[in-house]
């Protein structure tokens, strides 16, 4: 994951949401997010 951009990470939370994917894929989306320290945009738009 650390090869996508945050935008296209961000993308990737919201399409996985949308499809009702995995929890676990979630969880390793979201991981990704904290990591890079993007929380606070999926926060603001949820």
């Amino acid at each position: 994951m650390e090869h996508l951009s945050d935008e296209l990470l961000l993308e990737s939370y919201y399409k996985a949401n949308e499809l009702n994917l995995s929890p676990d894929f979630l969880y390793l989306i979201e991981q990704e997010i904290q990591k890079r320290s993007l929380t606070h945009k999926i926060k603001c738009s949820s």
